[in-house]
């Protein structure tokens, strides 16, 4: 039994480290089948490391039986593959940020006039999109000049530019 251990504890523990460093895509989807019930193969390594080494450590330095270091190793594993789950896996995977948008989210939006629009004609806005701010091209879609410092509402996209008008948060 102790080599199965030794085996469990090397085994996991070179796969944690890979994994850690090139991420499961270097394994590109081999080990998607341990992604049991939503949880991800990082858990499930890191339990079968967890697995080896409480086994190694239980059967050298306890006098239980080999029945009992089994046992006991299989419940420390599930308890360190929960952690991981929970403590590594889950914040990790929402830790992820997308600095990408559609114009067309905008529409709804508020933003800034940082150069006057004029009634037929261009100006710019400056909106502010999940981590930081984007201007963009911007048209009057009163046909109406709105000057430079205006806040302003997207109504709709057209041709690549804004179409707005002015917002006024009094008025709700």
């Amino acid at each position: 039994m102790l080599d199965l251990y030794w085996g469990c504890l090397i085994a996991g523990a070179l796969l944690a480290v890979v994994t850690v460093l090139f991420g499961d895509s270097l394994f590109d989807g081999l080990l998607d089948f341990l992604a049991i019930g939503g949880s991800s193969p990082m858990s499930w390594i890191g339990g079968i490391a967890a697995f080896g080494g409480a086994g190694v450590l239980l059967t050298k330095y306890t006098p239980m039986s080999w029945g009992s270091v089994l046992a006991l190793s299989v419940a420390i594993a599930v308890a360190f593959s929960v952690l991981v789950h929970f403590v590594y896996v889950k914040p990790m995977s929402r830790a992820e940020n997308s600095t990408a948008y559609s114009i067309q989210d905008l529409v709804g939006k508020t933003g800034e006039v940082i150069v006057t629009i004029p009634a037929r004609g261009y100006g710019e806005v400056m909106m502010a999109t999940g981590v930081g701010t984007v201007h963009h091209t911007a048209e009057s879609y009163d046909r109406q000049e709105i000057a430079s410092g205006s806040k302003v509402l997207v109504v709709d996209v057209k041709d690549g530019a804004l179409s707005v008008v002015p917002f006024d948060e009094d008025a709700l």
